[in-house]
């Protein structure tokens, strides 16, 4: 193997760490209440003068602006509610207006070919937003046997993810009950379209 293939290896595999880490840090946000330990991670981000880097500094500052309690308190407004939430964060509901419909089941046969398993001790169905940024961490990093190749990796995000989130994160910068989770919607939205320019390539 030549030096220049080496390094070219190198830089793939430090892309896909960097991606996952996105992933891993949107699944973080999405799926439980931010507590003190990860407003601190959110409050170190910086930014790098890109429209992405400018957005992970946004919410850096509003990171900084939040402690456990608000940040409770705007995950509870937003997500759950008195009876539902601001934003309801599942596949289902964005594309066919219910929860539980055939997105829900599309999801569960692709991930029984991926060999990805339900984590039993999650109540939220496998289309919840956080789940799937999750996934999409998972596929790139091998969580689920061996990283998956791009290809691989374009099917899901196409159908399970560019599907419908961009217009979640969207309604995230909308909603009333959003600061923190305003600038989380923006650095996801600018994230996504990103995987998607990269995938187009």
């Amino acid at each position: 193997m030549s030096l220049e293939t080496i390094l070219e290896h190198a830089a793939i595999q430090d892309v896909d760490r960097l991606r996952a880490n996105m992933y891993r840090l949107l699944a973080r946000a999405l799926s439980r209440p931010a507590d003190q330990p990860f407003l601190e991670i959110l409050s170190s981000l910086g930014g790098d003068g890109t429209e992405l880097g400018n957005a992970l500094g946004a919410l850096a500052d509003a990171a900084r602006a939040t402690d456990e309690r608000r940040a409770a308190e705007e995950y509870q407004d937003l997500f759950i509610g008195l009876g539902r939430g601001e934003v309801l964060p599942y596949a289902s509901y964005y594309l066919t207006g219910f929860l539980n419909e055939k997105p829900l089941a599309r999801l569960r046969n692709r991930m029984a070919e991926l060999g990805i398993e339900r984590d039993p001790s999650v109540k939220e169905p496998e289309d919840h937003a956080g789940a799937l940024m999750e996934m999409m961490a998972g596929l790139i990093e091998g969580d689920f046997g061996a990283p998956q190749p791009l290809d691989v990796q374009e099917v899901f995000f196409r159908d399970h993810v560019a599907s419908w989130m961009p217009h979640f994160y969207a309604d995230l910068q909308k909603a009333k009950s959003a600061h923190l989770y305003s600038a989380l919607g923006r650095v996801g939205e600018l994230f996504i379209e990103l995987e998607g320019s990269a995938f187009a390539m």
